[in-house]
């Protein structure tokens, strides 16, 4: 399966995900990200993204619904849902946020999941990631159906205990914890 984000990440996401078998980070040299004309995450006006990051990059993030950009799809190996997050609107820090969790299926609640977690920072052409699952924890998921078909509005929290480190050069970050509501669209798969 390709990566089908919403928005384009010409060439970024795609070798990040290939490049590592099993998870969504890879050692690829992030070229800059098109800004997509879409400047909400759910036409609800509900979606978010609010996170705590610490290390190289020390911000807290805290996107409203109005001028950030998110996605999600199915994703096969391993079965779960990858999803993206960024500002339609340059800023400071310029980061995108790419969370592949395990063990979502379409519709149901999950609880202490696992997460790969990717951070590209675009501003300085860095990318940080977990490499692996195995560092990340939703502490709990759920999901509402949007309408008549297969696409869910997600909200999710949870933490990091370990860093995420550069996937070329030094250095790390810290996502210590995160929160967000996107939607996912099952019928991508």
């Amino acid at each position: 399966m390709g990566l089908m984000l919403g928005f384009s990440l010409p060439g970024l996401a795609l070798a990040a995900a290939r490049a590592s078998p099993g998870s969504d980070a890879g050692h690829a040299r992030p070229a800059p990200a098109p800004r997509a004309a879409i400047t909400s995450c759910l036409p609800s006006g509900d979606g978010y993204l609010r996170a705590r990051i610490v290390g190289e990059i020390d911000a807290d993030v805290d996107w409203p619904n109005s001028g950030t950009v998110c996605d999600g799809e199915p994703k096969a190996t391993p079965a779960g849902l990858r999803m993206s997050f960024r500002r339609a609107v340059r800023a400071r820090p310029d980061l995108v946020f790419v969370f592949g969790l395990t063990g979502v299926h379409e519709g149901k609640p999950l609880i202490a999941g696992r997460v790969n977690l990717t951070v590209f920072d675009e501003g300085r052409g860095r990318v940080y990631g977990t490499e692996g699952d195995s560092r990340c924890t939703i502490d709990s998921l759920s999901q509402r159906r949007l309408g008549a078909g297969r696409v869910y509005r997600v909200e999710a929290r949870g933490f990091c205990t370990e860093p995420a480190h550069a996937v070329r050069g030094r250095g790390d970050i810290l996502v210590s914890r995160f929160d967000f509501a996107g939607q996912v669209n099952y019928a991508n798969l």
